[in-house]
């Protein structure tokens, strides 16, 4: 059977839409459009796209080596039975015979069709993977789009995570056959991957490039190629410096993706090991410190997914690295980078504000400025409802913005303006001043911070977290004169009647109170019921009110 042709490429009228919604729907970006037009906001540096300039003078990898490093050859069996395929947020189930047709499939989420090209289903499966559907599909994958090309099934990101996935199965069950055509196709890889790098100037540069580094030296090291190893190598240890911060926290404001790239950074520590690579120490070190900061984002009752979920893989399969052993990050250090872990008694907690209080960018952060997870006595009582796809409208839009999340809101509107790659800090400053301030005291956290004071009359926002035996309290003050509309927002998993909660808090605020149903994201595309519970009130500024949660 033919495949039906799909186009891979976004249309530019789309893209051009976009663009110019996006210039009417903002008003800070217009502000710097004209402030760049006039001479008063820098443009960014030069760069050439895809060249990061730590690469010069390395020679591209291709001259071979250990032809197959030991690899088996799958049993060409054919499937006998069903599979259900894992995709980024939907389950696919195939019988036998579906794959011919299934790469020409068309999905209403990309994030699936690129979890079908890279072979997501490997890892998350693993020994459940089935070698006889893994032969399939790599066999009708091989047919359609075997070679090189411009598009999605070969974007340097899903052909760098379908080699690795590759590799990994390969090592544990055997590589489909032919064995000699599957490692030709497996080294095709490397030259797609260093052609195309995701690497965009330093203002937007994001973990992508790190993951490109990570194919590259993962198909040196099984492949037996020095060259795409000392590329990948250097790729991993430079991005390093870019994508995570002093307290060894990644920069784009994910707790989710935080723990990918940690576990993306362990296992080419361990690859290096294994094969006694120079840079294994380095290496270590990241990996090392990361490892000791996704440990502080895992709370009494699980991993907090504060900011967006990978459709990469399943929260849980990246979290269990934080359970591996060594020691903790240092806290003050970790609150310095935006993310501030505390216990209090029997109540535990994380808050997150960017350093800059901008959503980072490029990164896969929200609107979450002081946003928080709460848990006690081992049990989420509030939540960060996380986000289920990717989008710049609809459902998507909404759990990224400030609405979605245990914050303050002032007239409706987000905490920071949407962040732009190539907006400056001397502009981010003018626009909404100082960067937020977090830490913890006593018995409890601040939040302060001057989002909201791009607002005629507006002035910085203050958030109080106070514990004790019986509950806590939120006490917020906001400075600025006039009339405005405050609202507040906490979200829970457990049953809402009136102001009790789960049965066990009853919850005392002045203002309006309301509550709405939403989703709090498990996993991509996966998620359970959840209450939204909205405290409003329209005020005149300065003014000041507390949130009280009782035990009952």
């Amino acid at each position: 059977m033919k495949p039906i042709a799909v186009d891979y490429h976004q249309p530019i009228i789309g893209a051009l839409r976009r663009k110019t919604r996006r210039v009417l729907d903002d008003p800070v970006l217009r502000t710097w459009l004209i402030g760049r037009a006039l001479g008063r906001n820098p443009g960014v540096a030069p760069f050439a796209a895809h060249r990061p300039p730590y690469l010069e003078g390395l020679a591209p990898g291709g001259n071979g080596g250990e032809s197959n490093s030991g690899f088996a050859e799958l049993a060409r069996d054919a499937p006998t039975g069903p599979i259900e395929l894992p995709l980024a947020g939907i389950t696919l189930r195939l019988e036998p015979g579906d794959q011919h047709d299934l790469f020409a499939r068309r999905f209403d989420d990309i994030e699936d069709l690129l979890a079908l090209h890279r072979f997501a289903w490997l890892p998350v499966l693993g020994e459940a993977a089935d070698p006889a559907w893994a032969q399939a599909l790599w066999t009708a994958w091989r047919r359609d789009h075997g070679k090189p090309g411009e598009g999605w099934p070969w974007h340097p990101y899903t052909a760098a995570e379908r080699a690795v996935n590759m590799l990994a199965f390969g090592r544990r069950r055997g590589l489909p056959g032919p064995l000699g055509d599957t490692l030709e196709v497996l080294a095709a890889h490397g030259p797609a991957i260093f052609r195309r790098l995701e690497y965009f100037g330093d203002h937007n540069t994001s973990n992508h490039l790190s993951n490109n580094g990570r194919g590259l030296y993962l198909l040196g090291l099984e492949l037996g190629d020095s060259g795409w190893a000392d590329i990948g190598a250097r790729i991993l240890i430079e991005e390093a410096k870019r994508i995570f911060t002093p307290s060894g926290i990644l920069c784009e404001g994910s707790s989710h993706y935080h723990m990918l790239l940690t576990r993306n950074y362990i296992e080419v520590w361990r690859a290096a090991a294994a094969h006694r690579r120079p840079e294994e120490a380095e290496l270590g070190k990241i990996a090392t410190r990361a490892l000791a900061a996704a440990r502080s984002l895992v709370l009494p009752g699980g991993l907090a997914l504060i900011g967006d979920i990978s459709p990469d893989c399943p929260p849980a399969l990246p979290a269990g690295v934080a359970e591996l052993p060594g020691n903790g990050a240092e806290l003050d250090a970790l609150a310095a980078d935006g993310w501030l872990r505390a216990d209090f008694g029997r109540w535990s907690g994380l808050w997150h504000a960017s350093p800059w209080g901008w959503s980072a960018m490029p990164g896969h952060g929200h609107q979450d400025c002081g946003g928080f997870e709460v848990h006690f006595a081992g049990e989420p009582l509030f939540c960060d409802l996380g986000r289920g796809r990717y989008g710049e409208s609809g459902e998507a839009a909404f759990y990224r913005s400030a609405a979605a999340h245990n914050g303050l809101l002032i007239d409706g509107l987000d905490s920071y303006p949407p962040n732009r790659p190539y907006y400056d800090d001397a502009f981010r400053r003018r626009i909404c001043g100082p960067p937020p301030v977090l830490a913890r005291h006593e018995n409890g956290v601040m939040l302060r911070h001057h989002g909201f004071s791009r607002l005629g009359g507006v002035g910085a926002v203050e958030r109080h977290w106070r514990f004790s035996g019986s509950g806590f309290s939120i006490a917020d003050r906001v400075e600025g004169r006039g009339w405005h509309r405050v609202s507040r927002l906490l979200h829970t998993t457990l049953p809402v009647e009136g102001t009790v909660i789960g049965g066990k808090f009853r919850i005392t605020a002045e203002g309006d109170t309301t509550t709405e149903a939403v989703t709090c994201w498990q996993a991509y595309g996966r998620g359970r019921p959840a209450t939204a519970i909205r405290i409003e009130a329209t005020v005149r500024l300065p003014w000041e009110q507390t949130i009280t949660v009782d035990i009952i």
